[in-house]
């Protein structure tokens, strides 16, 4: 019971203190205004007049933007401009800033100082280090081929004896063409003893009315050359034996041999094989990635070649990927897992037969692909 009392007695006595502060506060407040505003008058006596009229423009500039009608002002670029020089101009704009803090005032000077002196710092007049001859090469290169990339650019211009770096191909790539997504990049090679290894691999495609083909084709792994190909409505083992013979009728062939487990690879092949000295590696099921050489020329082929062409017959197929395979692909087409040399000049670096000659572009499968060359 008593301290029901003590509590009551207190919570009165802090009730009754409120309403007398708060009564005092009302009696003393002009007074303080009063003392506030001839403290303000007595300092702006001692100020200059360019620094009156800055404080004013800032007080102006505030309340023009209070008159936006928005619950919450938005300062635009202008704004804050505005606001940061006329800062500057008066010592007192913290007493005249009412929108917004002093720190973000400081951080708007601050990002307007970094603007101006990054303009400063700009480089003036510096020369061009490519001349502008390969600069339209290099866009009408990304223009013509819309499936090549920044690497294999470059690898087409050290061919003609150009030396750029990738990232400059890139600059200048971007402005030539829209970029677009370019699908997965092949990032698993072999290494070791490539010189003895050949990989074999068939292609599925289908023709113009829906009939299924198929491709059969050879690759060295160390030079990435095309040593064979084939198509074939029906392929069976004695079609794929006569392929491996025809792949190594001159005496030359690989020490190993990798293909898959697919059912079309029978007894009469390895037969041939192993009449040629050739050791036949199975890879396991589902593991393309364990044959990546012949898997890589496999979708270079379709993204470079098929999916640009309807094909109409066998003859047909055979026909295009003749001319991709032995026109372009094994004797024109700069390799990245080579350093950008290409298979039928493997060991020997990328030169130009007369580096003051015209350059020359050849047109592959209609101009789905060019040449480039250095004319003689």
């Amino acid at each position: 019971m008593l301290a029901n009392i003590i509590a009551v007695v207190r919570n009165t006595s802090v009730s009754w203190a409120r309403i007398f502060g708060c009564a005092v506060k009302r009696l003393v407040e002009p007074a303080r205004s009063v003392a506030t505003a001839t403290t303000g008058a007595a300092r702006d006596s001692l100020r200059s007049r360019t620094e009156l009229l800055a404080e004013n423009a800032l007080l102006r500039q505030q309340i023009i933007i209070l008159r936006r009608g928005m619950k919450r002002p938005a300062l635009g670029r202008a704004d804050r401009l505005i606001m940061v020089f006329l800062a500057r101009l008066s010592r007192t704009w913290r007493d005249a800033l009412h929108l917004v803090q002093p720190d973000t005032m400081l951080r708007w000077h601050r990002a307007i100082f970094k603007i101006v002196w990054r303009r400063k710092s700009r480089p003036k007049g510096q020369p061009k280090r490519l001349a502008e001859e390969a600069i339209d090469l290099i866009k009408e290169m990304a223009g013509s081929n819309t499936t090549w990339g920044a690497e294999r650019i470059r690898g087409e211009l050290l061919k003609l004896g150009i030396r750029v770096s990738k990232r400059t191909v890139q600059k200048y790539v971007r402005g030539a063409r829209p970029t677009t997504d370019r699908g997965q990049t092949w990032e698993t090679f072999l290494k070791n003893h490539t010189d003895d290894i050949w990989g074999c691999d068939f292609l599925q495609l289908y023709d113009a009315w829906f009939r299924p083909l198929y491709a059969f084709f050879i690759v060295k792994h160390g030079s990435r050359e095309v040593v064979h190909f084939n198509v074939t409505r029906s392929p069976s083992d004695e079609w794929v034996a006569q392929q491996l013979r025809e792949a190594t009728a001159w005496g030359e062939g690989p020490k190993y041999l990798i293909r898959d487990n697919d059912s079309k690879f029978g007894s009469k092949f390895d037969a041939v094989a192993e009449g040629t000295g050739i050791e036949v590696v199975r890879i396991p099921p589902r593991s393309p990635n364990l044959n990546p050489i012949c898997e890589r020329f496999l979708g270079s082929a379709r993204r470079e070649c098929l999916d640009h062409v309807l094909i109409f017959n066998e003859d047909h197929l055979r026909r295009v990927l003749k001319e991709y395979i032995h026109t372009y692909f094994n004797v024109a087409r700069p390799h990245q897992g080579l350093g950008q040399q290409i298979p039928h000049s493997v060991g020997s670096p990328p030169r130009a037969s007369n580096p003051g000659g015209e350059i020359v572009a050849k047109p592959v499968l209609g101009g789905l692909h060019h040449d480039y060359r250095r004319a003689a």
